[in-house]
């Protein structure tokens, strides 16, 4: 049977380990990873508006991995629409790019979760091999978080490269065209984030498990023994 301590840490790592799975899930079903400002750059061309008459033009964006919406503002106030990337707004992305996020955190979910259980039978009691041991918890830690960042690398490439905000504003837009103004990651990226730290700090408790600390003897006092105590 593991120590107390060594109880402890498994137990702190298991329940960091089910965070991060909640985290990449929540992320992964919230339409909040980027947010922006869009320009109707067509309407403002046509009236020649200035600085002051801008505001008139400018709309909202949000969107996450499967899903968004906007506010367009082409000078006769604003239309709300919303919108879903799948099936038909990935065919007008970067689609290999967009699948890849998915995929990176969906094999992350499952490493999070394999990691949560390595880590409850790390604190019930020591296994016999080594993989299913601290060795074995850190490797599904670090390809959990791997994933997790290789899917906010990916994402944030899509946005800067590919020019992920600026394309979904012009989906399906034949009249008006859009402009990106402004470009924000929100929460859910911040939470994806957040998700590869947590894997990170289950590698420092792994790195932590595996210390020998010494162990605090008690000090035992010497009995002296003198002729009168042979003689009671």
């Amino acid at each position: 049977m593991p120590g107390c301590f060594k109880k402890t840490l498994f137990a702190l790592a298991s329940l960091i380990s089910f965070v991060s799975f909640i985290l990449i899930v929540v992320a992964m079903g919230t339409p909040k990873w980027m947010t922006g400002k869009i320009l109707c750059k067509t309407g403002a061309d046509l009236v020649n508006a200035t600085d002051p008459e801008l505001v008139k033009f400018i709309g909202e964006i949000y969107y996450g991995l499967f899903r968004g919406g906007k506010i367009r503002q082409c000078g006769l106030g604003g239309r709300r629409s919303k919108f879903t990337i799948f099936p038909h707004m990935v065919k007008k992305l970067n689609t290999g790019l967009h699948v890849m996020i998915v995929m990176f955190l969906c094999v992350a979910i499952f490493f999070s979760l394999v990691s949560f259980g390595f880590c409850i039978l790390n604190a019930i009691k020591v296994p016999y091999r080594a993989i299913k041991g601290p060795a074995g918890v850190c490797l599904w830690n670090f390809l959990a978080g791997g994933f997790v960042v290789l899917a906010v690398t990916s994402f944030m490439a899509a946005v800067k490269l590919h020019h992920l905000t600026e394309r979904i504003a012009n989906f399906r837009e034949n009249v008006f065209q859009f402009v990106v103004l402004e470009e924000c990651f929100e929460d859910c990226f911040w939470i994806c984030v957040a998700s590869a730290t947590a894997h990170a700090v289950n590698l420092l408790l792994m790195a932590i498990s595996v210390i020998n600390f010494p162990k605090i003897k008690p000090k035992t006092e010497e009995v002296n023994v003198t002729a009168e105590d042979i003689m009671y």
